[in-house]
């Protein structure tokens, strides 16, 4: 999936692209405007230039001897020369020209005014009642020339320009979207459940509305969460006293009922309220871990809380955990402890329950306060790996279970920032399960590790 661009991205280049195209199209505006400028300003040189050249040849034709001899004008010294001349009798007789001048680009009848042909613009003018005339002629590259300079010229500051205001724009979008930002760190830092209402001063009129959107949207949800687990925590809390009372008349009634099916048939019910109470109170825990209140406001000490909730289980399991502790004499986070326990016990729950029953549970921490707890037993498909932390999801087990248990240990450990990790078959075994719960440190007011 292609990830979205970003909004102060595509304003610094698109106004960048737009004042580009627009400063181009005005260099060719003024481009346009100039050349015809340059051509008016060339022409009138022509035309002043014969105008100032036509009496002097009349005055020196005249005063020749020989007035019909052409007359070839020497330079003063060797130069470029732009504008060539000559001056003709009406019937086309060179009788002056200038020293480089060509009369193959000179039109074959002299004639007044201003023409055209393909390198060379031409300007006639005559004298003496049309029995003498003057034709100069300009290279049209040396019109084309002073265009390009004037198209380079107004396009050079153009490259300066293009990185200068793609900054200037980034700049200023990036000041004018600073409380955009400040909102989506305010979303971003938000953990799973946080649903207070986000707050960011001077928001963009077009962003404000959204925000108070977002704000309604979450204020309707926390309410609607808030609600159910007000609901499943107080039904499965009304459900243990009649369950309890139940269960003890169950328990009553088949010690007291003879051998045979009204037996068998109170021991299926007393199993069957043993399960429903055990569901009620993941509910409850369920209900816990999503409610908040899983950090401690002081640093915990996980090695006691660890060892002793381990402790409890090898008394109902017959010892067949295996506790490993770091050899360092204190392991600090910031997990209340009633959590850790209903973290801890739902782990173990989890591991004795579908793991192998002739193979041990391994429990260990380590000093960097990673929790893993490792059972035996058949490998867990990957589809089904993916699926297992989801409510009243269980494995490929016919143990009996409410599919709880790891939904509520992933709850309690996104709500106290750590991370959980599934593995099957359990890193270097063959077969197994491991599951991987990577606490964070708890640090001192210096960002130190706190020591026992």
């Amino acid at each position: 999936m292609k990830s979205p661009s970003s909004l102060q991205k595509r304003l610094g280049l698109g106004l960048t692209l737009g004042m580009t195209l627009l400063w181009l199209g005005a260099t060719v505006g003024a481009w346009l405007v100039v050349q015809h400028e340059l051509n008016e300003a060339f022409d009138s040189a022509l035309e002043e230039t014969a105008q100032r050249i036509l009496p002097l040849a009349v005055l020196e034709i005249s005063n020749r001897e020989e007035p019909r001899e052409a007359q070839h004008i020497a330079t003063l010294k060797t130069h470029k020369e732009y504008l060539t001349y000559l001056v003709r009798d009406a019937k086309g007789e060179i009788l002056m020209k200038s020293h480089d001048a060509n009369p193959k680009i000179f039109n074959k009848q002299p004639t007044e005014g201003f023409s055209t042909t393909g390198k060379y613009r031409l300007y006639g003018a005559s004298a003496l009642r049309g029995t003498l005339f003057i034709e100069i002629a300009e290279p049209l590259n040396h019109r084309r020339e002073a265009a390009r300079e004037a198209l380079f010229a107004l396009l050079l500051p153009l490259l300066a320009l293009i990185p200068i205001s793609l900054l200037g724009t980034w700049l200023f979008v990036r000041i004018s979207l600073r409380s955009v930002l400040a909102y989506r760190r305010a979303v971003e830092a938000r953990g799973v459940g946080d649903l207070s209402p986000i707050n960011v001063a001077r928001l963009p009129a077009e962003i404000n509305p959204l925000a108070g959107a977002v704000n309604h949207l979450l204020e309707r949800l926390r309410k609607a969460l808030e609600a159910e687990r007000s609901f499943t925590a107080n039904s499965a809390h009304e459900l243990r006293t009649p369950l309890a009372a139940t269960l003890a008349q169950i328990q009553r009634l088949r010690h007291e009922t003879p051998e045979g099916p009204l037996r068998v048939r109170a021991a299926k019910i007393e199993n069957s309220l043993r399960e429903l109470a055990r569901l009620s109170e993941k509910l409850m825990q369920l209900a816990k871990a999503e409610g908040g209140g899983l950090l401690s406001e002081a640093p915990q000490d996980l090695i006691p809380l660890l060892a002793h909730v381990v402790d409890e289980w090898n008394h109902s399991s017959r010892q067949r955990i295996e506790l490993q502790l770091p050899r360092q004499a204190s392991v600090y986070s910031a997990i209340d402890p009633d959590a850790f326990g209903v973290l801890l016990r739902n782990l173990i729950e989890n591991a004795l329950k579908y793991g192998a029953a002739d193979q041990p549970v391994e429990v260990s921490l380590s000093d960097q306060a990673l929790l893993q707890v490792v059972n035996g037993g058949p490998t867990v498909p990957a589809p089904v790996l993916q699926r297992l932390t989801e409510r009243f999801v269980r494995g490929n087990s016919e143990a009996s279970g409410s599919g709880l248990g790891l939904a509520i240990a992933k709850t309690i450990v996104q709500g106290v920032g750590a991370s959980l990790t599934l593995a099957s078959p359990a890193p270097g075994r063959t077969q197994g399960f491991e599951v991987r719960v990577q606490f964070q440190l708890a640090l001192d007011d210096h960002g130190d590790k706190i020591d026992g």
